[in-house]
């Protein structure tokens, strides 16, 4: 079995794979204290809880934006799963070339997400993955990764409200009934979740104008992404595994 590990700003997500069928798909949060044996013991326990053996897990690999944890976690995983993890870098070889103009400063995980998305649309594609941050990624008919938009996320613009406004409370992020608030929660509501569905309609045309790929198939991913996919038709398909299946790909691509 493979395990793949998609560490983000706000959770650790992993999911195992037979093959290329998902077993399983889990989350912890990204909390940076944690000792390697933290790390080993909690994967091991949901492991478990999941009726997977630990034992039966061969290889792993990881996408990382917070290069604060990686000791602990790749050393937990070296000493309870005892595999050697496969990093995700810029440099690796994922069949994805980045073509902007610093190639090195390029997030592992937009990476992993444009190579599931080039799999998934065989040609230009915009891949959208709603974090902790709102990433807009270009893929050209070349498996080239062109240019990317960063946007904060639907819940870090909600958080920016409820800790910078005193009279604002911390809400549920959903869509509420209809735009015409009557009071401060659906209000809030309405503007996050309307705000990010005029945002990405909006990043997504213009993406398109200006690359020329007016059919480009466009991705989204990520937890909020799936009320937004809901509500707007310039989004083609909503994957929340994508940037796992991405990951599993270019573990099968490094291991041929």
């Amino acid at each position: 079995m493979l395990l793949t590990i998609d560490v983000g700003n706000t959770n650790i997500t992993m999911g195992v794979f037979q093959d290329e069928i998902l077993l399983g798909m889990f989350r912890m949060t990204t909390k940076r204290p944690r000792t390697s044996d933290e790390y080993g013991m909690t994967i091991c326990g949901i492991l478990e809880h999941r009726t997977i053996d630990p034992k039966e897990i061969r290889d792993v690999i990881i996408a990382s934006v917070v290069p604060d944890i990686m000791h602990s976690l790749t050393s937990g995983i070296i000493k309870y799963l005892h595999t050697e993890p496969l990093i995700v870098t810029p440099d690796s070889d994922t069949g994805i070339r980045v073509v902007t103009d610093n190639p090195s400063r390029t997030g592992p995980d937009r990476i992993v997400n444009a190579v599931a998305g080039y799999e998934i649309a065989k040609g230009p594609a915009v891949v959208i993955d709603f974090g902790t941050a709102t990433t807009y990624d270009l893929i050209g008919p070349e498996r080239t990764l062109e240019a990317c938009i960063i946007a904060p996320g639907i819940e870090t613009a909600g958080r920016s409200l409820w800790g910078g406004a005193a009279m604002l409370p911390a809400i549920q992020i959903r869509k509420p009934d209809s735009i015409l608030a009557h009071d401060t929660v659906t209000g809030m509501q309405g503007g996050l979740v309307y705000g990010a569905i005029g945002q990405t309609e909006y990043i997504v045309r213009k993406m398109k104008e200006e690359s020329g790929y007016q059919n480009a198939y466009v991705i989204a991913t990520g937890g909020l992404g799936k009320i937004i996919a809901k509500e707007t038709e310039c989004i083609d398909l909503y994957d929340p595994q994508l940037t796992l299946n991405g990951l599993r790909l270019i573990y099968k691509r490094l291991k041929k």
